[in-house]
């Protein structure tokens, strides 16, 4: 059977879908993965077939104030949706599974035209319910009244994707059907929402319905080397913190400011050569994570779901530096599990604070036996299996 995932977003997306795309290979199974141009080796490697997405994903900045501009922000993604469900409906012929993520609801659409079976493949969790907020504003935990409430209203909220989805379906044959009316048939006809987290991190909420999962974290299978100067440098003196903020469009200069006050030996991915002259400092670029992780004091990241998921397996504590989305709530559980610090919100970052949470982190034994024993509850997980059985019985 050819299977289609797609996995329209940053790394942190991407990666969990090879590993789920791994499995089913396992299972005899053909994988295409629908994503970023620029994870093409992320795909290829476990075997699967690549369609890319070259639009970018990252907002332009505004010449006055640096920053992206909200309207920009917006145009750049809806622009990158739309050719995200242009790549879906490229790789889709011949397919006889459509696995959609939380950005890319058209792969129902295709699913429906081509009368095969699809499900929701979700990293972060986005059932309403009185457990959490809805992930698009997910800064403050609302109690359980508000988080319902605030769940309901946020599906009515226009979405990024909505005129992809809209133009998905007329280009299909299919009637107009507003994102709300869509999530509801979806949810009467039973559609599978299954979530590549573990409940050793996120306890099931007691108001799920039946036909949502947690299945357990989907890790890229482990391959690769670190580079020999990375590896000079992890042998060159203790364990160092790793900075790892993807695709965090702030916070840049706190966190080098943060790191030069500090003193401390670091490795940093995803900032260029803003800190290219400190001999206590290596910066990288694409670094696997379950190789340079578990060799981390502590991670400082933006607290997405991938790179949260990492640093908990690697079993090493976190500094949350979450900006938007699902990262405040991640930061959050975080917290909450004792395995990293109080989150330290990007827009607000203060050089002094990071450097006092950094020092936690690394020297906190109670944060790293909170990181530990999730790290030995998620390390026997098969997060791929409910999938791969729900595969397995379509045809029978």
């Amino acid at each position: 059977m050819k299977i289609l995932i797609l996995a329209p977003g940053t790394r942190g997306d991407v990666a969990p879908a090879t590993g789920l795309a791994a499995a089913f290979i396992d299972d005899g199974h053909a994988v295409s993965i629908v994503a970023n141009a620029e994870y093409e080796h992320l795909v290829t490697a476990v075997g699967a077939n690549h369609t890319p997405i070259t639009a970018p994903i990252a907002p332009p900045t505004d010449g006055a104030t640096g920053k992206p501009g909200v309207r920009g922000y917006l145009g750049t993604l809806r622009a990158y949706m739309d050719q995200a469900a242009t790549a879906a409906l490229t790789a889709s012929p011949g397919v006889g599974v459509v696995l959609a993520n939380a950005i890319s609801p058209y792969g129902h659409d295709i699913a429906a035209a081509l009368g095969v079976p699809s499900a929701e493949a979700l990293l972060q969790p986005a059932q309403p319910s009185s457990a959490y907020p809805p992930m698009i504003f997910s800064g403050r935990d609302l109690g359980g009244l508000g988080n319902r409430v605030a769940g309901h209203l946020a599906a009515r909220i226009p979405a990024p994707y909505d005129a992809a989805c809209a133009r998905i379906r007329a280009e299909l044959g299919l009637p107009k059907e507003p994102r709300a009316k869509a999530q509801r048939r979806r949810r009467a006809q039973g559609i599978r929402v299954h979530h590549g987290i573990s409940p050793a991190v996120l306890p099931r909420p007691a108001d799920w319905p039946a036909r949502l999962s947690l299945d357990g974290f989907w890790w890229t299978p482990d391959s690769g080397e670190l580079s020999a100067e990375l590896e000079d440098f992890l042998a060159a003196g203790p364990p160092p913190i790793v900075v790892s903020l993807g695709s965090l469009p702030s916070g840049h200069d706190a966190v080098a400011e943060a790191l030069q006050r500090s003193g401390i030996r670091a490795v940093v991915q995803g900032m260029g050569d803003l800190l290219a002259d400190d001999p206590n400092i290596l910066s990288v670029e694409d670094v696997p994570h379950h190789l340079l992780f578990p060799r981390a004091a502590a991670v400082v990241h933006q607290a997405g779901a991938g790179v949260t998921a990492s640093a908990l397996r690697a079993g090493v504590p976190s500094v949350p530096i979450p900006m938007h989305t699902d990262q405040p709530f991640w930061g959050r559980r975080l917290a909450a599990l004792g395995a990293g610090t109080a989150p330290l919100p990007a827009k607000k970052l203060q050089p002094g604070a990071l450097v006092a949470a950094i020092e936690t982190a690394r020297t906190s034994k109670q944060l790293r036996a909170g990181a530990r024993a999730i790290a030995a509850a998620v390390r026997d997980e098969d997060g791929t299996r409910p999938l791969r059985d729900w595969v397995k019985n379509i045809n029978r």
